[in-house]
């Protein structure tokens, strides 16, 4: 990595070993910081949302609006979060977050991908955002198969209208990997997790590091 840049963003569906490779990119190099999840930052409202039954908030009683201005809330408290000089590691970046209030705003209000994507874009409006290397972590090219290994990986199923919105997720996320908005794509179909995230720090140009720096 001839430039370190100032964020490095893991995005994918649940399962696929976003947390485990930010974890080992941490370990690997002292350069980054952890910044985690866009709620670790902005604590109060997700707090008040977490309150009763946090689905039914989710996918019946907050609105498109409100779910995506506290998506972005927080990332933008979590960019802010970053100390000088360092690379923050971010646990869904902003391609994922806007992916996430897209495919729910298809579940709640029966929107097409174009039609809900185009509702959170305007949302999100021309608001400034810091630039990321955006990696997804695809469990496979196939949605109904992405869908069938994480959910295989939950140990328990899903239940209510969470299936639905992870299979529309999955949907999501492949309708962005055909319009290009990932930095790059790591397919992890039939793949150990050691050869991801090798393939993981080979994209991000980085090799065994000395002396704290990667080479």
């Amino acid at each position: 990595m001839t430039q370190a840049p100032d964020f490095v963003s893991l995005n994918g569906p649940d399962n696929v070993g976003k947390t485990t490779h930010l974890v080992r990119l941490a370990e690997r190099w002292g350069h980054f910081q952890p910044l985690g999840a866009v709620h670790e930052h902005d604590r109060e409202p997700w707090a008040r949302a977490a309150v009763g039954d946090y689905a039914r908030w989710w996918f019946e009683t907050s609105t498109t609006v409100e779910l995506t201005e506290m998506l972005l809330a927080g990332h933008a408290k979590r960019a802010a979060a970053r100390e000088s000089g360092r690379t923050g590691l971010l646990d869904r970046g902003l391609p994922m977050l806007l992916a996430v209030a897209a495919a729910t705003c298809m579940v709640k209000d029966g929107l097409t991908v174009g039609e809900a994507f185009k509702t959170v874009t305007g949302i999100a409006g021309s608001r400034a955002a810091a630039p990321e290397t955006s990696i997804l972590l695809l469990p496979s090219s196939d949605a109904e198969r992405s869908y069938a290994i994480t959910s295989a990986r939950e140990g328990r199923p899903w239940t209510g209208i969470y299936p639905e919105y992870q299979k529309t997720l999955h949907a999501v996320l492949l309708r962005q990997v055909d319009h290009g908005v990932f930095t790059a794509v790591v397919d992890c179909e039939g793949r150990s997790l050691n050869d991801v995230h090798a393939d993981l720090i080979a994209r991000l140009g980085l090799n065994q590091p000395t002396n704290g720096r990667p080479r």
